[in-house]
């Protein structure tokens, strides 16, 4: 048996778009993008909309595909289908060795992470124990242990039922909603009735229009910062193949889910600005505001939301995840096809592809780790880059070809279809690796936190050197022969 049942519909479908996209991002990465826009408030909500809008370009450009092509693992299908089967397989295999492990890494991380911030808050006599900072936030062995245990804990859910992986898919959407509703309700409330919106507004109202280029260029790494925040919704396309009426609601799903998330996100982030000064949430993070907003109670309560959304993204990540070879391997490629094109006749998933999976998402969660958590000596040298950013980036520039191609041989759509829709999806695209080639740098520098041990660093050519490896090894197993069910 090599087919996966239709088994989830429109609601899940939603909730796996704004699930998998919503519930870390938005936490993670609204503290990078005040530090990378100096505290200007302005252009952070610049940055989300700039984000938001190259989301959605891309977005409405896949909806179109997504109403023709239907096989398994929706990128994986546009790309063979305009393009070829090859480019298929090569962004199946850079999916499945790089992009899902790593983004499935994180959230892990994160959800250990908030969940002891939570505990940490909660009973500060054990935060001590095990050395939270002044806002409970816990980067030591512990979170790396927790981590750890959420990868193991959202696999088997994944391998075991689906079912019951779709509905805490659901379930979690929901949970997740709460703290960013009540913080960009409340939080935007407190802000105009609370001395310390006076300090971030006289932040926002320093930013000029007609300031020099350099201060706009303060946007550019922000933008990247946002990549991550809004990523993921492609991984919804990973079900279009157990999605019933895939061609309807994949597309639906997709937009509909985006629309939400922009909204959720704007408004999210002026409520945080809201809550606290600039200067608490650059050190802290989005944990001070809820402090301040709802109270220490029933303010950390909140945090455990956020613990719980992100345990909900992470969940959708390995939805996908555990997908990944069973994807390339249906279509006869890849090693051991007829091995990992397998689905098990009673959970009806593809258990030795997750097998896989798991294992790379645990050597990408030790990376995470050491590459990013310790800035002044990384485990990896020269080899350390932002895992969270990078392969997010380079989905980007896969997209280009596609639409590309797309425009050339889709000849009985109409020109919105054909042709509007896919140029902005490449302006976007293009803008993103734009964005981030300037935000992490493609020159070798000197980089550390302390003058007496600095390092040479370039993470965007490193990175290109580490994808090139791994594109290099996908191209020895190919193999191509077509032994798997067509």
């Amino acid at each position: 048996m090599n087919e996966l049942k239709k088994k989830y519909g429109l609601f899940t479908a939603i909730c796996m778009v704004v699930g998998i996209v919503i519930g870390s991002g938005v936490f993670f990465k609204a503290q990078a993008i005040l530090e990378k826009t100096g505290g200007n408030m302005l252009q952070g909500i610049l940055a989300w909309i700039v984000g938001g809008i190259i989301m959605i370009f891309c977005i409405l450009a896949f909806s179109v595909l997504a109403q023709k092509y239907e096989k398994v693992n929706g990128i994986v299908d546009y790309a063979e289908m305009t393009i070829g089967s090859k480019y298929g397989y090569y962004i199946g295999w850079f999916m499945t060795v790089l992009y899902y492990p790593t983004m499935t890494s994180v959230l892990a991380w994160l959800s250990a992470r908030y969940l002891l911030t939570f505990i940490s808050t909660a009973n500060p006599d054990f935060g001590m124990y095990i050395g939270a900072d002044a806002g409970g936030t816990v980067f030591g062995p512990e979170t790396m242990t927790l981590a750890c245990f959420f990868l193991v804990l959202s696999f088997a859910i994944n391998a075991l039922s689906p079912k019951i992986a779709g509905k805490v898919q659901v379930s979690t959407t929901v949970i997740k909603l709460i703290p960013l509703l009540l913080m960009a309700v409340v939080g935007t409330i407190y802000g105009f009735t609370h001395p310390v919106t006076e300090a971030a507004t006289e932040t926002v109202l320093q930013f000029n229009f007609s300031q020099p280029v350099e201060s706009w260029s303060l946007l550019f790494p922000a933008v990247v910062a946002t990549a991550f925040a809004y990523e993921g919704w492609i991984i919804a396309t990973s079900i279009n193949a157990e999605l019933k009426n895939s061609k309807r609601n994949l597309p639906i799903a997709l937009i509909v889910g985006g629309i939400i998330i922009i909204a959720v996100y704007i408004f999210y982030f002026i409520g945080v600005a809201g809550g606290a000064d600039v200067d608490s949430l650059i050190k802290t993070g989005a944990n001070v505001a809820f402090l301040n907003v709802f109270g220490p109670t029933l303010g950390n309560i909140l945090n455990l939301f956020v613990a719980i959304s992100c345990m909900g993204t992470l969940n959708g990540l390995m939805l996908g995840c555990t997908r990944g070879l069973y994807s390339i391997a249906v279509r006869g490629y890849g090693p051991k096809s007829k091995v990992f094109c397998q689905v098990d006749k009673e959970t009806n998933m593809p258990v030795n592809s997750a097998v896989v999976a798991a294992l790379l998402t645990a050597f990408w969660l030790v990376y995470f780790y050491g590459a990013n958590l310790f800035a002044d000596k990384p485990w990896f040298g020269l080899f350390s880059f932002d895992s969270s950013e990078l392969p997010i980036v380079t989905t980007y520039a896969f997209y280009i070809p596609i639409f590309i191609s797309f425009m050339i041989k889709e000849k009985g759509l109409s020109p919105v279809k054909r042709f509007l829709l896919p140029s902005l999806a490449i302006i976007g695209s293009a803008a993103m690796v734009g964005m981030a080639i300037y935000a992490h740098g493609i020159s070798p520098y000197l980089a550390a936190k302390s003058a007496e041990e600095p390092y040479f660093s370039c993470p965007v050519l490193f990175y290109l050197i580490v994808f090139a490896v791994i594109m290099i090894i996908g191209k020895f197993v190919m193999n191509g022969k077509k032994t798997a069910k067509k």
